[in-house]
């Protein structure tokens, strides 16, 4: 066994690989470019190299600096990670020449399955059910549109060299297509050095679920079932579980089963992900194989016992699997939430900045399962687990050059509704402050009906929330309770504030009980009778519930209890005259006056917010790439005005109406912040 691996990457993929190695007895080796010179991943491991500036073209992906900090520290052995060199031939190449291991597959099976393009002939060649497209190399959009209108729309435009969702485009007519190929083949030359595009035929309801597949040198292969993962934004999936709740068990062995014999074609030994997409009539097609780990992994480990990471090295080690296909056990169900740093209410546009509270909820651990000495699989401590990958801490940066995730949320339950009810929970104890972030958004996934019946596709968010996300609209009863545990804080505040002003002798008893709690457009007049041990709150319709927590004034935190049962975890900030509380993917404003001041509040005019209709701000930390207009044009709605890259994403702004610009205030290679003002329109 290895005695020493260096990781060659960062972030929370980093940090998982160096968790492991540690349980392993092995020893780490990070590298790290200027901007994560503080990063987790660089403070975990035993050594850090440094390896060049932020751009990852001038650090992470440079195999030639890679290699110095192979040298220089004696590793002998690489795990890639995912992303960045994970699947680069050139780099096993060179690790295989300096007589380092690599911690993933073969270079024949990485240039195979690796490129999109031949991937799809050998899967084609092994019998396997692929999607319609067109395999050949595409010059350039008139041929990217001729193609697109062979095959028929919609079609889906892919890096060949592509991955996590750069450089695909979907299009449904001619203009889409011409567009889609220069943008994508813009993005895969940036992030992969690589710009060759192809085009296949885009499934309409479609599922998107993978299979995890695991092979040693030795000739056996097994997997390890299936991840769903069609909760996706712009081809970047956002939520994932496993199983799946669509397939069923003959779906299930026939999908693995072709899996294992594709990846035993190319001579695959290590962790892979062959993806499908699955129609509505259960019918798969191939997608491409990952050869790597991917993000998702934890999903499969929490419902398998499995470490994949372990299983990797032992491979690359050359050790046989220790486990065989009857082995593997789906216990329970898994769901795992992307925590990113990007503003849903800002079309989930990527942001940048410190991090000033990072505070993610307690994990509960799961441990190995065995019966009558024989491995199978793992089950919790408890009904449920909680797992967080991360590679950040509070007070650390999120920088604007490398992918925005966060965290990976995990829950385990041994029901479906189960696992979904514990992410709900941790989704509202995980405190993130400093940046935009999708914590409301994935809150607001997990209550949907349509992700709740497990009924959906991979436009899932395009249907669901077609003009962008604009928060979440609580039902009556959700409210109620929420209007309690505020009137019942704002008691505990009260006393708090008069004890401290030294006012008054009796505290309690000179706090007022009749108060009106308003929140999200509703009134709701309370009454509150108090003791010890928590608040009885009244409504006018002469319903009550019994409010208890340990909140006390100043606690960022508060687990409410109703009617002595579990309740609500909120966010609670302090306003005027209230709080801001945030829970269950909704953010709030909420008052609470005595009912004079609710009089007084309804004669108070409403602050507009200012008009910016005449201006293109820019809506995220970003680059002009290109500016489409000058001074003097007359766009028209929908027309494209400039593109701004963000965290190796190209954006491209569109006019929504017609208007004639006035003054163009930027130009390409200039950096932007947040609502700086691009274009002006008169």
């Amino acid at each position: 066994m290895f005695n020493k691996i260096l990781i060659a990457n960062r972030g929370e993929i980093a940090c998982r690989v160096i968790k492991t190695a540690r349980k392993m007895g092995i020893q780490t080796v990070a590298i790290y470019s200027d901007a994560d010179k503080q990063a987790l991943h660089v403070q975990m491991a035993d050594e850090a190299v440094h390896i060049g500036p932020p751009p990852a073209n001038q650090s992470y992906i440079v195999i030639d600096k890679v290699m110095e900090a192979i040298r220089a520290t004696g590793a002998k052995a690489v795990h890639p990670g995912y992303g960045f060199l994970s699947e680069n031939s050139k780099f096993a190449e060179a690790l295989a020449a300096e007589g380092v291991a690599f911690v993933g597959p073969p270079v024949g099976a990485i240039e195979a399955m690796g490129d999109k393009i031949t991937s799809k002939k050998i899967a084609q060649e092994a019998g396997v059910s692929t999607v319609p497209g067109y395999m050949g190399l595409i010059e350039d959009a008139d041929e990217a549109v001729k193609i697109s209108n062979e095959i028929g729309y919609p079609v889906m435009i892919k890096a060949s060299a592509g991955g996590g969702g750069k450089g695909m485009r979907i299009a449904w007519n001619d203009e889409e297509a011409r567009e889609g190929f220069q943008s994508s083949k813009n993005e895969a030359a940036s992030s992969f050095g690589d710009d060759r595009i192809f085009i296949e035929k885009f499934v309409t309801q479609p599922r998107h679920i993978e299979i995890q597949v695991l092979c040693d040198s030795h000739g056996n292969g097994i997997y390890l079932g299936e991840r769903e993962c069609s909760i996706q934004r712009r081809n970047q999936k956002v939520v994932e579980e496993a199983p799946s709740p669509f397939l069923d068990e003959a779906t299930r062995k026939a999908m693995g089963e072709q899996a294992v014999a594709l990846a035993q074609a190319v001579g695959y030994a290590s962790a892979g992900t062959v993806e499908f997409i699955v129609d509505g009539e259960k019918n798969f097609y191939f997608l491409e194989m990952n050869t790597r780990l991917q993000v998702e992994h934890p999903v499969t480990e929490l419902i398998t016992g499995v470490d994949l990471v372990e299983q990797m090295i032992r491979v690359a080690a050359g050790e046989k699997l220790s486990i065989s296909q009857d082995d593997v056990k789906l216990t329970g169900w898994a769901i795992e939430n992307r925590l990113y740093a990007e503003d849903p209410y800002r079309n989930f546009l990527p942001s940048i900045g410190r991090l000033t509270r990072y505070r993610p909820p307690v994990e509960i651990a799961a441990g190995p399962l065995q019966i009558n000495g024989k491995w199978q699989g793992q089950a919790p401590n408890g009904d449920h687990a909680v797992r967080n990958d991360t590679g950040v801490y509070e007070g650390g940066e999120i920088s604007m050059y490398y992918d925005p995730m966060i965290a990976k949320l995990c829950t385990w339950g041994p029901t479906r509704a189960e696992a979904i009810e514990a992410m709900r929970n941790a989704l509202d104890g995980f405190e993130v402050e400093g940046i935009g972030h999708n914590l409301p958004f994935l809150s607001a996934v997990m209550d949907h009906p349509k992700f709740i019946s497990g009924d959906m596709t991979t436009a899932f968010i395009a249907e669901e929330y077609p003009e962008g996300f604009e928060g979440v609209e609580l039902p009556n009863d959700t409210l109620r309770r929420i209007a309690a545990a505020a009137a019942a804080m704002h008691r505990v505040a009260e006393i708090r504030r008069t004890r401290v002003s030294g006012r008054m002798d009796n505290h309690e008893r000179r706090v007022g009980t009749d108060w009106v709690v308003t929140l999200q457009g509703h009134e709701f007049p309370v009454h509150i009778d108090a003791d010890h041990d928590g608040s009885t709150v009244k409504f006018d319709d002469g319903s009550a519930l019994r409010v208890a927590s340990d909140w006390t004034p100043g606690d960022q935190l508060a687990e409410i209890s109703f009617d002595g049962h579990e309740g609500l975890v909120l966010k609670v900030g302090k306003i005027s005259g209230g709080f801001r509380i945030r829970s269950r993917g909704a953010d709030l404003k909420v008052h609470v006056r005595t009912p004079r001041q609710a009089e007084l509040a309804k004669l108070m005019p409403e602050k507009l917010p200012p008009d910016t209709s005449k201006l293109l701000l820019c809506p995220m930390p970003g680059l002009i790439v290109k500016i489409d207009v000058a001074e003097g044009d007359e766009v028209q709605e929908g027309q494209a005005l400039c593109t701004v890259e963000a965290m190796k994403m190209e954006n491209i702004l569109r006019a929504e109406k017609k208007a004639v610009v006035k003054k163009v205030n930027a130009g390409p290679g200039d950096s932007l912040a947040v609502d700086d003002v691009i274009i002006e329109f008169e």
